[in-house]
């Protein structure tokens, strides 16, 4: 089957009942409070009525889901279930009796598919570390050797390695890893392209995140949902299976103002306001509004997830009404303005340095750190720059724009040749500022250099965190 690219169809805000105005005041609410968000693109009744990315991010780019690729691998197993591949009473070390302790205890024994969709595995931790620091890179077996102190379904745990077990059973089942499983049940009926997904050390996809895609194919999916399964007038996706994901299947707290704490489905979060979403780390979200036949996707670089969902609440919304509102000319124009022009703060030269020509190809050695580099070299040439950084192994350069971004591709920050985009300025004569966006992922990093005759002192920072590999402290380096 040739895929083929399929884009949403678009419209004006107020055509499907929302206010352009109202748009508007939940960009500036991301504005006012510091909110890091790359993209975002906002569905009414199945036409797309705002979508902005702030650059360097940029439509066409794929994003790092993190933890939204969990409703994607939910989603896998709801077909293998259909198919008759699986049932989610299926005991989980019924898949892997040659990696399971030679005296399974009584919950083990007793956990099902469904607790893992759940949360409900019955762990007290999440098994995710316990997978990383096994030696074989049999993440399957680390899993199964942790104890599990509670009944399963009875006791809500967040846990990445449940989702990486259902990864595995799916694996186990069909021969097939989750994208290729995807392919042509999902991804090629909602025409999603080039979608990649990281794999443990053994060769399985890892379901609990690793997913990238854009923002659109997001959306795509969240449509798929809020229309019940079906896609172009076929039902890829039971009635029933949608409305069992996406229930509450485990209590995950006492509700409350927190959208934490309403209730869990298969890898689906309850929301308040009777919504549901799939969700990751640092704000990449795919809002569904069922009662208002609405879809939100936004991509994010934050660590204030409630404070985003706060502004949907606070604005998207009370504005959507049951019929078309009058054409707003002026609004919608002024809305279009906003996000054809949204960008991430680009850092402007605050002033010259004579110190460019002085340090410009000096090769700084490093003094021990906790990332091994050993050597660093910045060179300057008109409004351009190289940052070029070693350690024993490889040599990464980065081109870097004086006010403006660079886009190039590198491995540097990151495990695969990705996209990025850069910028340096000078904040004081002696202190220069490299930028650097990972641009598809959350990720974006600040260095700040200070030379000192034939030294420089480098710092860096993260925009989110955890981040492990800022450089903690500084590391000094000498020519």
């Amino acid at each position: 089957m040739e895929q083929t690219t399929f884009h949403l169809p678009r419209s004006q805000p107020e055509e499907q009942g929302i206010s352009s105005t109202a748009v508007i005041a939940f960009l500036n609410a991301i504005k006012e409070r510091q909110l890091e968000v790359h993209s975002l693109m906002l569905l009414r009744h199945g036409r797309v009525t705002a979508e902005g990315w702030w650059a360097p991010y940029a439509p066409d780019i794929p994003h790092m889901l993190f933890s939204l690729s969990k409703s994607f691998t939910s989603t896998a197993i709801g077909f293998a279930a259909a198919e008759g591949k699986l049932s989610l009473d299926d005991e989980v070390i019924s898949f892997f009796p040659e990696e399971a302790p030679e005296e399974a205890g009584t919950n083990l024994t007793s956990m099902r598919i469904r607790h893992l969709l759940m949360m409900g595995t019955g762990h007290a931790l999440d098994t995710t570390d316990g997978m990383h620091q096994s030696a074989d890179g049999n993440w399957v077996k680390a899993f199964l050797q942790v104890p599990v102190e509670h009944e399963p379904g009875t006791h809500f745990i967040y846990n990445s390695g449940a989702t990486y077990m259902l990864a595995a059973i799916l694996q186990k089942v069909t021969g097939q890893t989750l994208l290729d499983y995807l392919q042509p049940r999902l991804l090629e009926p909602l025409g999603i392209e080039g979608a990649t997904w990281e794999t443990c050390p053994r060769g399985i996809q890892i379901g609990g995140w690793g997913l990238s895609i854009t923002t659109e194919d997001i959306a795509k999916f969240g449509q798929l949902y809020l229309q019940r399964g079906v896609w172009n007038s076929q039902r890829l996706l039971s009635e029933a299976w949608i409305d069992e994901a996406t229930s509450k299947q485990i209590a995950n707290g006492d509700g409350g103002a927190s959208d934490w704490a309403q209730g869990y489905g298969y890898q689906f979060w309850r929301c308040r306001h009777g919504l549901y979403r799939g969700d990751g780390a640092f704000g990449q979200f795919c809002i569904v509004m069922p009662e208002h036949d609405a879809v939100l996707a936004m991509t994010s670089g934050t660590n204030d997830l409630q404070g985003v969902m706060d502004a949907v609440w606070d604005h998207l919304l009370p504005a959507m009404k049951q019929e078309p509102l009058p054409p707003d000319e002026s609004a919608q124009a002024k809305l279009a303005a906003e996000l054809k022009s949204l960008t991430l703060p680009i850092p402007q030269l605050q002033m010259d340095s004579r110190l460019e020509e002085t340090v410009s190809g000096n090769v700084y050695s490093l003094e021990d750190n906790n990332e091994h580099w050993n050597k660093v070299v910045i060179s300057f040439a008109g409004n351009q720059a190289s940052f070029v950084i070693s350690n024993l192994e490889n040599e990464y350069t980065i081109n870097l724009g004086r006010g403006e971004w660079v886009e190039g591709k590198t491995s540097f920050l990151q495990v695969e040749e990705k996209r990025i985009a850069a910028s340096f300025t000078w904040l004081q004569e002696d202190t220069l500022e490299l930028t650097m966006r990972l641009i598809e992922t959350p990720f974006a990093f600040t260095s700040q250099i200070v030379f000192k005759e034939d030294a420089l002192v480098w710092s860096r920072h993260s925009n989110v965190q955890p981040a492990s590999n800022d450089i903690r402290g500084q590391v000094t380096g000498t020519v």
